[in-house]
C-alpha cells in the first residue's frame, strides 16, 4: 500500500510538471527559443503580408486570427487554418492571453492602441503598423508601457531595417555634407480619395462585416462604401492621410539621422475645394487632397532645422546640383538633406542614400560602416521582431524610437487640421467672401515635453482624441 501511494504521488507530481502549462499555473507563458506564439488583429489587406513575412521565419506559430470583415480575412484564414478565429479583439484577450507571447497590430488606425495597449500592459510583445497610433497622446501611452514592462516592440515601417537609412547616418555622422540645415520630404500619396465631403447615404453593410467591431472607438454612424475596405485613411475619424501613411517610411531616415525628436513649430497650407463660385466645399471631417506641412527642430547636432513635407503631387524644390531631367527620387517619394558642404537624397523604397551631383559617386569613398545591418534590409523588418523576441537582440523600430517619430507625423496633422479649422466657414456664400480673409495658415507651438498646443487650444481635442462610450483605453 505504501509503495502504491508513493507510485500514484511521483505520477501526480510528474503530470504537474510535464502537462499542465504555464499559463494553468497563473504564470506568463515563456515560449521555447525556437517559437513565438503571436495573435494577429487586421489580417487582412496589409495584415495578410505582415502574417507572411512573420511565418516565413519558420519560428512563429498563430495562437489566434482576428478581424471584422470576413472577406478580407479569407485568404489568411486559409493559410492558418490551426489558429482560432475570432472576430472581437476583447474575446482574443479573454481567452487566449494566457497561451500568447506577442500580438500583431494592422487594423486600421484609429483602432491600434485601443486594441494593443491591454495586452502590452499584459507584459504580451508588440509589431505594430505604422503610424504606430491614431493620436499623439496613443503614441505616448503605448511607448510608456512597453518601457514599463520591458517588452520587445517594432512599428511596422520596414524602411528602418533598411541599408540606405543606415548608410545616410553614417555619412552624416561623417560630415560628408556638412551641417543638416533642412530636410524636404515627400509622396505621391494619397491614392484614395481625400478633400471630399462626409458621406450621407445608408449603404447595405456587406455581409461578413461587422460594423459596430469595425467602427470601435470612433462614433456609430451609417455605413457607407466611402469608408471600405481601403478608403478609411483618408477620413480623419480612422486614419491619418497621406501624412499618417508614409510619414513614419519617409520620415523614419531625416528622425533616426539627425535624432529630431519632438517639433516645436508645425504650419500646413493645403488644397481647397470649392462646390460653387467663391462657396467652400466642407471637407472637415477628411483629410486635404494635398498639403505642405512644415515642421521645425532644434536639435543638438545641427542646431534649428526644417522639415518640409509635400504630398498629393505638390513637390519640393528641385536641387541646383541635379542634372536636367534626372529623377529627384523614386515615384513614390524620398527625402532631401541639404547641409552646409553638400546634398544627400534618399529614396522611399530603396532606400538608396546617393550624393549630389550624382556624377561624385563614382569617386566617393563613404565612411567605414559601423551600424549593424538587418538581414535582408526591409524584407528581414518581421525577422527582426521576431528575433528580438526568442533571442534579445534589438530592433528597428521599437517604440522608443517610433513613438516619437509617430508624434511628429502626427504633429503635422495637427497643423493640417489647424488649417481646415480656420479656413472653414459653414454657409459661406460669394456674397459674403472675403479675400482678405484667405488663405489663412496656423502656426502650432508645441511644447513636447507636456504633450500640449500652447498657442491654440483647440488641436489639444486632436492630441488626445475622442473614444466612442465602451471603447475607451483601459
Amino acid at each position: 500500500m505504501q509503495r502504491r501511494k508513493f507510485m500514484k504521488n511521483v505520477a501526480a507530481t510528474s503530470a504537474a510538471f510535464t502537462i499542465v502549462p504555464s499559463f494553468v499555473l497563473g504564470k506568463q507563458h515563456i515560449p521555447p527559443s525556437d517559437t513565438l506564439y503571436m495573435a494577429a488583429f487586421g489580417v487582412g489587406g496589409r495584415g495578410v503580408e505582415v502574417l507572411k513575412g512573420l511565418h516565413n521565419t519558420n519560428k512563429v506559430k498563430f495562437v489566434a486570427l482576428c478581424d471584422v470583415d470576413d472577406r478580407l480575412a479569407a485568404d489568411s484564414y486559409k493559410k492558418y487554418p490551426k489558429a482560432k478565429r475570432f472576430k472581437d479583439f476583447r474575446k482574443v484577450y479573454d481567452t487566449q492571453l494566457s497561451q500568447v507571447d506577442a500580438i500583431m497590430v494592422a487594423t486600421p488606425d484609429h483602432m491600434h492602441a485601443r486594441i494593443a495597449l491591454p495586452f502590452m500592459k499584459a507584459k504580451k510583445h508588440a509589431y505594430i503598423e505604422k503610424p504606430l497610433t491614431h493620436n499623439i497622446k496613443e503614441a505616448r501611452l503605448l511607448t510608456r508601457v512597453a518601457k514599463e514592462n520591458s517588452l520587445v516592440t517594432q512599428m511596422g515601417n520596414q524602411g528602418a531595417s533598411s541599408d540606405g537609412s543606415r548608410e545616410a547616418r553614417e555619412w552624416v555622422d561623417a560630415g560628408v555634407i556638412g551641417k543638416v540645415t533642412q530636410v524636404d520630404c515627400w509622396t505621391n500619396r494619397p491614392v484614395w480619395p481625400q478633400g471630399i465631403p462626409a458621406p450621407t447615404e445608408k449603404h447595405k453593410i456587406p455581409k461578413g462585416v461587422d460594423w459596430d467591431l469595425w467602427l470601435g472607438v470612433a462614433a456609430m454612424r451609417p455605413y457607407n462604401h466611402a469608408y471600405l475596405p481601403f478608403k478609411w485613411r483618408g477620413w480623419w475619424d480612422f486614419g491619418t492621410g497621406a501624412l499618417g501613411d508614409m510619414g513614419c517610411h519617409i520620415m523614419e531616415t531625416p528622425f533616426s539621422v539627425l535624432e529630431l525628436g519632438y517639433p516645436t513649430e508645425a504650419e500646413a497650407s493645403c488644397t481647397t475645394n470649392w462646390v460653387d463660385d467663391f462657396v467652400e466645399a466642407d471637407y472637415s471631417a477628411s483629410c486635404p487632397s494635398s498639403s505642405i506641412v512644415r515642421l521645425k527642430f532644434n536639435t543638438q547636432k545641427h542646431g534649428e532645422l526644417r522639415l518640409n513635407w509635400y504630398d498629393g503631387g505638390l513637390l519640393p524644390d528641385l536641387p541646383d546640383s541635379l542634372k536636367d531631367g534626372e529623377p529627384i527620387g523614386d515615384a513614390g517619394g524620398g527625402s532631401i538633406f541639404y547641409g552646409t558642404r553638400g546634398i544627400l537624397i534618399c529614396d522611399t523604397y530603396s532606400r538608396n542614400a546617393r550624393i549630389l551631383p550624382s556624377s561624385t559617386m563614382k569617386i566617393f569613398q563613404p565612411p567605414k560602416p559601423y551600424l549593424n545591418r538587418i538581414t535582408n534590409g526591409i524584407n528581414g523588418h518581421q525577422r527582426n521582431f521576431v528575433e528580438a523576441c526568442l533571442n534579445g537582440t534589438p530592433t528597428s523600430s521599437d517604440f522608443n524610437r517610433a513613438g516619437p517619430l509617430t508624434e511628429a507625423v502626427l504633429m503635422g496633422n495637427l497643423a493640417i487640421r489647424a488649417f481646415q479649422y480656420k479656413n472653414y466657414k459653414p454657409g459661406k456664400k460669394a456674397g459674403d467672401w472675403d479675400p482678405f480673409d484667405y488663405p489663412g495658415r496656423r502656426k502650432i507651438h508645441w511644447d513636447g515635453e507636456n504633450m500640449r498646443v500652447t498657442n491654440f487650444e483647440k488641436a489639444n481635442d486632436w492630441v488626445q482624441g475622442s473614444y466612442r462610450e465602451g471603447w475607451e483605453l483601459t
